[in-house]
């Protein structure tokens, strides 16, 4: 009886007994093909996502009446002349086929009101005209009359070389840019892209005069306000006569400082062909080029 008792009172107030638990190993795989097998699955696009049903976001709108409108300019700016005439012939016929005297009484409201119908016809029928005279201006880019130009300053870095590279590979390859300069101290980094062709040496391209253009009024006002300078009609601007080197017939011009001593030319061949993103990104370039290029002329050897 002690036996069973005791056993009893140790069953009862002893801890549970619980079984261990199994932990999955996290960790990574250290060969390259397991690594890359267990990489997560690729996201259904956009198309699928739509077609199963699992995207539940804001889907895009679209204003089928600007649509409408934008794929058939012709016949809405023509639509007032429409229906203005149809409205004059209506007066008319209604005047005609009716009992009302042909002679316009002030005592009658139908005449009245014939003399504002007339007057709102004519008022569509002006406004149709309007419409058809006044059509946006298609600005198409032009052809830069030049030659092919690439200088790379020869004693600057390498690395300073291929950011150098990359500026011009992304502007010329996402913007309307079709020639740029940069200039930093008193020394011209590179002229790339087409250039104005030389009046003494055939198929030369004219070399960037970095001392007078430094005395420009445009370079000083550029540098003093340390801020973007956009050009969007060139033609409009006397500056361009301070920049001899730029094809005959660029179209739009940024000028971007760089840092304190710096300046970069950026030249298209449309009008107002930069946008306001083109407009920032390149304000986001110029502060790294900037770093880059004072790093590489203040290293020794360097000019």
């Amino acid at each position: 009886m002690e036996v069973g008792g005791l056993l009893l009172f140790r069953t009862l107030y002893s801890p549970l007994i619980r079984p261990p638990l199994r932990r999955h190993s996290s960790t990574v795989p250290s060969s390259p093909l397991l690594r890359a097998s267990s990489s997560p699955p690729p996201l259904p696009s956009p198309s699928s996502a739509y077609s199963q049903g699992s995207y539940r976001g804001p889907k895009p709108r679209r204003d089928l009446v600007s649509d409408w409108v934008s794929n058939n300019d012709g016949f809405v700016r023509s639509l007032p002349i429409f229906v203005g005439g149809l409205s004059l012939l209506a007066v008319l016929l209604n005047r005609a086929f009716s009992s009302i005297a042909p002679v316009t009484d002030a005592s009658s409201s139908q005449s009245r009101a014939d003399i504002l119908t007339l007057a709102l016809a004519v008022t569509n029928l002006l406004s149709g005209l309007v419409w058809l005279s006044i059509r946006p201006k298609y600005i198409s880019p032009v052809v830069p009359q030049g030659v092919e130009c690439k200088r790379i300053n020869s004693k600057i870095a390498n690395y300073a070389v291929l950011e150098l590279l990359w500026v011009w590979e992304s502007l010329s390859a996402t913007t309307c840019c079709r020639s740029l300069v940069v200039v930093h101290g008193s020394y011209c980094l590179l002229q790339i892209g087409i250039a104005a062709e030389s009046l003494t040496e055939v198929g030369e391209a004219v070399a960037v005069d970095v001392q007078k253009l430094i005395q420009s009024p445009v370079y000083r006002s550029v540098i003093e306000s340390r801020k973007q300078s956009y050009l969007a009609n060139l033609s409009l601007y006397p500056a361009r006569s301070e920049l001899p080197f730029l094809p005959t017939n660029t179209q739009a011009i940024i000028l971007q400082p760089l840092g304190n001593s710096g300046i970069a030319i950026i030249g298209g061949d449309t009008i107002r062909g930069f946008t306001n993103l083109d407009q920032a990104w390149i304000t986001l370039i110029a502060e790294k080029l900037d770093v880059t290029l004072s790093k590489s002329l203040a290293a020794p050897g360097k000019i």
